[in-house]
């Protein structure tokens, strides 16, 4: 019981009348005016009564439902509970050869004077990128990468085909920016590779060429000569290997059953009995809540043959009108933060599939597709998918790598669609001009979670309402790093209201807490090539540690990372 309420109990037992602070509405109405309040806060809430007298015992209960409507948002963390690792490669990106993700995004060319670049690579976007600490990147598709022949982007670019890339607009693919390059910016990045090779329309050979030309050592095949003839001297690593993209859909329209018979046939190709390349594969897994693509994939895949499985899920409000980027109404906001949300129901049943039949989970659930997708903005082309980037996507990317976090036992990986200049990309680019987006600086704030110990945590939330419909409005997740400093993450998604949270940590005190908060006025607030920093981390000043308990408040549809050592 808080002190205003005992204060009010004291009150009551001296008024014969046995009510406190009547207001006369009506001779039938009578407003009571309670003050609720805590530690930390006082606030009145008015509430309308039908009545001439308040007997003693309705009020006593009265005020403790009154009590009960205070703040309730806990986050309890258990140390002692911890073990998995949060891998870095659930913070990844995804690259294709869509709109100008790749050419006046990534890739300028290397001849290019105006832009400062390296071998092609604007410079300015590669800062960036090694600053928000690119695990490994995607390339060349999504969709492109089941029409993408490999061997046409090698060589001479002046020898290299032209291709049509049908699915993003009927644009010409000059093959300028291939293998060589993406790889070689891999490396300047520090980013392990992931590669999806063509099974919609390639062949067995096909991919089983592009191992050897990019990771077999010189002189072992005709692929390391034309390796060594192409400019490389030397094998790239290359981390990952996808087997397909979508072919339930644009990458093939399969049955699970008939892709998995493919898989088994592409796969026997990669590499040896044993697999002595070492070549991680990851399978083209299911879209949203197909649980029964993940089940037969799981059935029918010989666990020596794969590593992952795949999952794609967007927050979208309606395939066929997806709202504003930036125009959107609150309602438009809830649906979106709906589909964000349900990621941890899609988690939750594939990996219990997946359990079926890996117990220990020595295969991973790969989500290398995720992210908001809106109408494109006015004026550009409906086939390259640009969309500007506010508050709500950092509402919809803070969610889900905090989801992704507290999965770390299956989720082993994960690739934000897309990298620059597609759906929710981290920066834009104009000409010579370069911002980052809200996503940008959550994906920035939150890579303190790589690589570190995941602490098992529950929240306790208050609801964010919204007409008749209601989502929890706050998440979390938290992980220990290997110098011993707990970072916990905390996301507001309600545009309305502040939320006071109480963080327990079992097991663990500590002496200090220092923060970075994201936030803006509006939830349609966004970065602009006018104004590109309207939104960035500040300090964070609203926490209190005692000991092993930390109190914070979250400004509406706030991102904040708190560290503490």
């Amino acid at each position: 019981m808080n002190s205003f309420t005992r204060d009010y109990l004291r009150n009551l037992r001296n008024d014969r009348r046995n009510a406190i602070w009547l207001k006369t509405i009506t001779q039938k109405e009578i407003q009571i005016c309670v003050i609720c309040g805590n530690l930390r806060k006082a606030y009145l809430k008015p509430h309308i009564m039908k009545l001439k007298a308040v007997p003693f015992l309705a009020l006593i209960i009265f005020l403790a439902s009154c009590a009960g409507k205070e703040s309730t948002n806990t986050v309890t963390i258990n140390v002692a509970e911890a073990k998995d690792t949060i891998n870095r490669n659930i913070y990844g990106h995804f690259s294709e050869h869509l709109g100008r993700c790749i050419y006046d995004g990534l890739y300028i060319g290397d001849t290019n004077t105006t832009i400062p670049n390296k071998n092609g690579i604007r410079l300015d976007v590669l800062a960036a990128l090694k600053k928000m600490k690119v695990p490994v990147l995607r390339w060349p598709g999504g969709c492109f990468a089941d029409t993408y022949h490999w061997k046409d982007g090698v060589g001479p670019k002046a020898d290299r085909p032209s291709m049509l890339n049908v699915w993003w607009g009927n644009t010409k693919e000059d093959n300028s920016f291939g293998t060589n390059e993406f790889l070689n910016l891999c490396e300047e990045l520090g980013a392990e590779a992931y590669l999806s090779g063509n099974v919609g329309s390639g062949t067995p050979g096909e991919l089983s060429d592009w191992i050897k030309y990019t990771t077999h050592p010189n002189g072992s095949s005709p692929m390391t000569d034309l390796r060594q003839a192409s400019g490389r001297t030397t094998p790239w690593k290359v981390g990952f290997w996808g087997l397909g993209n979508e072919a339930w859909g644009c990458g093939g329209n399969m049955t699970a059953e008939h892709y998995a018979n493919i898989y088994r046939q592409y796969a026997t190709f990669m590499t040896d009995w044993n697999n002595s390349d070492k070549l991680y594969r990851i399978a083209s897994g299911a879209s949203d809540d197909d649980y029964h693509w993940t089940e037969v994939l799981m059935k029918n895949l010989p666990a020596s043959m794969f590593d992952a499985l795949g999952l794609h899920h967007y927050s979208v409000i309606n395939w066929d009108k997806k709202g504003s980027a930036t125009g959107f109404s609150e309602k438009d906001y809830f649906i979106t933060m709906q589909r964000a949300l349900l990621m941890e129901e899609l988690i939750t049943k594939h990996s219990a599939v997946m359990d079926k039949y890996d117990p220990e989970k020595k295969k991973a659930l790969a989500v290398d597709e995720w992210g908001g997708w809106y109408d494109v903005e006015p004026g550009t082309n409906p086939a390259f998918l640009y969309q500007q980037n506010t508050m709500r996507d950092a509402m919809i990317a803070g969610s889900n790598l905090n989801i992704f976090n507290n999965h770390a036992d299956r989720v082993k990986m994960a690739n934000l669609a897309q990298i620059i200049n597609v759906l929710q990309a981290v920066i834009l680019t104009e000409v010579d001009k370069m911002i980052v987006t809200p996503t940008y600086h959550v994906m920035e704030m939150y890579n303190v979670h790589h690589d570190a110990l995941m602490l098992p945590l529950t929240v306790t939330s208050d609801d964010y309402v919204h007409e008749k419909e209601k989502l929890k409005a706050i998440n979390a997740s938290a992980s220990r790093d290997k110098n011993g400093v707990t970072h916990i993450s905390l996301v507001n998604i309600d545009p309305n209201k502040e939320h006071s949270i109480t963080i327990n940590i079992n097991g663990a005190s500590y002496k200090s807490v220092t923060g970075r908060v994201l936030k803006s006025a509006k939830m349609q607030d966004y970065n602009s090539f006018d104004n590109p920093e309207k939104i960035k981390p500040v300090d964070y000043q609203d926490a209190k540690l005692s000991g092993s308990s930390v109190t914070v408040k979250l400004p509406p549809t706030s991102v904040v990372v708190l560290a503490l050592q």
